[in-house]
């Protein structure tokens, strides 16, 4: 296995996709919306997202015999992704979320995991001499967590950098946290793991603190529209956001870590990484959908483009105007 490859372990849903007007509240029901059914499960949404950002992907997970395995199998191969190490369960049927998407954008899941839940470590040996050669790791937690801190373990041991997205947020313990190389909560999975909630950059500043003193070696706080805090040895910086309107926020974060395996696997720094990962989540913003909403490497590195663009010419307008002001001060006349 190529050493700048990515191997990804995680879950693998059929999503069920009702748009609504507003998300209902509890005991509510809310008639009118389209339904779709689509490709889902953070597992797979990252390693499809790793794929079309130009990475060598290949996935371990369970997904049951079923035609919706076979389906989500089906859908791997045409991404281009290394599905040896997908075992079908004879057991459960494959997992399976309903979802609603408001108007606005905003999204409410509850998640059937079925053979996910079974996902095991013994699978992670099986893919052992994958693992250990592989440039990333990307875990997230819709997958028993014994079988993730096994295959954060053996990768870190073999100096495979790990990515743990940790969603569904849920406490961790510091013997996984040790073996992460960089940890992507959003807002509310940070509160969770430090106790401090995250409004604003000076919040996640703090939350990356306390992240970082857990034990991980690097913290990108994903904020939405607000953009990424990335906080490592030698760094502490917000990437802003892009502004895009939002179709639906579905997989953005999934996006988000699967374009920064890429990234990082690339050699690319941690900084570009999460610059490169930051514009690949907004893109995602703009579609429907989980893995379809994932963009290609062209349209990532196209807006990455237009971004630096914009930057350079909004700096040269206020070089200008700078010197113009200074010119006036000169002479006297402001």
């Amino acid at each position: 296995m190529a050493r700048n490859s990515i191997l990804v372990l995680g879950s693998s849903n059929t999503d069920m996709v009702i748009r609504v007007k507003r998300i209902p509240k509890s005991g509510e029901t809310v008639l009118g919306g389209e339904f779709t059914s689509a490709a889902g499960g953070k597992g797979a949404n990252q390693a499809v997202g790793a794929a079309r950002a130009g990475g060598k992907v290949t996935f371990i997970a369970r997904v049951g015999k079923d035609v919706l395995g076979e389906t989500a199998i089906s859908q791997f191969i045409a991404e281009g992704i290394n599905v040896d190490f997908i075992v079908r369960d004879p057991q459960s049927p494959s997992g399976v979320a309903l979802i609603f998407v408001g108007q606005d954008g905003e999204n409410s899941i509850a998640v059937a995991s079925g053979a996910n839940g079974r996902l095991a470590p013994a699978d992670v040996k099986k893919a052992g001499p994958v693992l250990r050669n592989a440039s990333v790791l990307v875990l997230q937690l819709e997958t028993p967590l014994k079988t993730v801190e096994m295959a954060a373990e053996i990768a870190a041991k073999a100096g495979v950098r790990v990515i743990l997205n940790p969603a569904p947020a849920q406490v961790l313990p510091n013997s996984l946290l040790a073996h992460v190389y960089v940890l992507t909560p959003n807002e509310s999975e940070a509160e969770l793991l430090t106790g401090l909630k995250v409004t604003n950059e000076a919040d996640a500043a703090k939350a990356a603190e306390k992240l970082l003193a857990s034990g991980v070696q690097n913290v990108i706080l994903t904020m939405g529209a607000r953009g990424a805090f990335v906080a490592g040895k030698n760094v502490r910086q917000l990437i802003p956001g892009h502004q895009m309107k939002a179709v639906d926020t579905i997989a953005a974060g999934d996006v988000f870590n699967g374009a920064l395996a890429v990234a990082l696997a690339e050699g690319k720094s941690l900084l570009d990484a999460a610059q490169f990962a930051n514009a690949a989540a907004a893109i995602s913003v703009t579609r429907a959908g989980a893995q379809t909403s994932a963009p290609t490497r062209k349209e990532i590195e196209q807006l990455l483009s237009a971004s630096r663009a914009w930057q350079g010419k909004s700096r040269s307008n206020l070089s200008k105007r700078n010197g113009h002001a200074l010119q006036l001060n000169h002479n006297g006349s402001a």
